[in-house]
């Protein structure tokens, strides 16, 4: 294991010192960075500005995430390596990219920048001969070349945002909205898929009746699916659904009249929910990539819910009513609308 740097802990959001100079995209001289994306979906999406914005930078991302993230992110020309399971082949994993960047002897050890929060992730990087910067949170400061405090947000999206202005070394606004984009094979599979379907552009809205495996007990599922799906074949509309693994099953026994479209990879899902005339989805990952891909959506949040989760995009309608669910009128007028 290297020989831990003394951590770096600074009182303020910014650095006091040690900031690197951005580089500009053209830069001949890109520098590595080790990217450690977060675990679910949601938050990944919610990074892709600050990927984008590391990137036109000057740097050279190689990103490290599950299985699910390099489809995710295969539109925006970035490749994933999925992460070995365990913290010590994980270790190992980033150790072979190190050396595989072919790092001088003597030249300081490049930078991993961690989104997650995690002391596991930061004594991986450590391990693997890297400097992890991060967040200051479960007490693995002491393992961090560069430990910054967090601060509180309006919005979860904005604290990966000012994770990238500490390394930077500057401030700059959020964007507006996330914009994620499929890639032209992605596209023309979805394509393909709603051919076979025969589902044109439009005429089909798209519902996300999941809530993750951590909800274990539903309290983030909007309970009006079936009727929505009954109330939109009744309109000339046909409800879809595309469950992921494991939801199968689910989906055929709670919304049997729908159209069930499973094993697509979650470009060519976000690809096709911009074809929808709507998305209606829970607090879940295929909302946010529904508003990054540009889809209109109806983002349903209840009381177990919070608004800084919220999805970010052009088209975006929040219904969040901290004191129950809104009603299957609502929506429905929403998706008519």
């Amino acid at each position: 294991m290297p020989a831990p740097a003394e951590a770096t802990v600074y009182s303020s959001g910014m650095p006091e010192a040690r900031r690197p100079d951005p580089r500009p995209a053209d830069s001949r001289d890109r520098r590595p960075l080790a990217v450690r994306l977060c675990n679910w979906v949601g938050e990944v999406v919610l990074a892709v500005p600050t990927l984008k914005r590391l990137q036109a930078a000057g740097y050279e991302l190689h990103l490290l995430g599950k299985g699910w993230a390099g489809a995710l992110l295969e539109g925006e020309g970035w490749t994933v390596a999925t992460r070995r399971a365990g913290p010590w082949q994980a270790a190992r994993q980033l150790a072979e990219l190190r050396r595989g960047l072919k790092v001088p002897p003597r030249a300081q050890a490049p930078v991993a920048l961690l989104l997650t929060k995690s002391f596991s992730s930061a004594l991986e990087a450590r391990l693997g001969g890297w400097r992890p910067v991060g967040y200051a949170h479960d007490g693995r400061s002491v393992l961090l070349a560069r430990a910054y405090p967090l601060p509180a947000f309006a919005h979860a999206a904005h604290a990966y945002w000012h994770l990238a202005s500490c390394l930077l070394g500057a401030e700059a606004p959020y964007p507006t909205a996330t914009t994620l984009t499929p890639s032209a094979a992605q596209i023309a599979r979805a394509r393909a898929v709603l051919d076979e379907h025969a589902l044109g552009d439009g005429g089909f809205v798209v519902l996300c009746p999941f809530s993750g495996p951590d909800d274990r007990e539903r309290r983030k599922v909007w309970p009006g699916f079936a009727e929505l799906g009954t109330r939109l074949a009744d309109r000339g509309l046909v409800p879809v659904v595309c469950p992921g693994p494991g939801e199968e099953a689910i989906a055929a026994e709670r919304l049997p009249g729908v159209v069930r479209l499973p094993g697509l990879d979650l470009g060519v899902y976000g690809a096709l929910m911009a074809r929808a005339r709507a998305v209606v989805a829970n607090d879940t990952g295929p909302g946010h990539l529904a508003a990054a891909v540009g889809a209109r959506l109806i983002a349903i949040y209840g009381r177990q819910s919070v608004a800084a989760w919220a999805p970010l995009g052009p088209r975006v309608e929040l219904l969040h009513e901290p004191g129950g669910w809104p009603t299957l009128e609502r929506v429905a007028a929403s998706v008519f609308g």
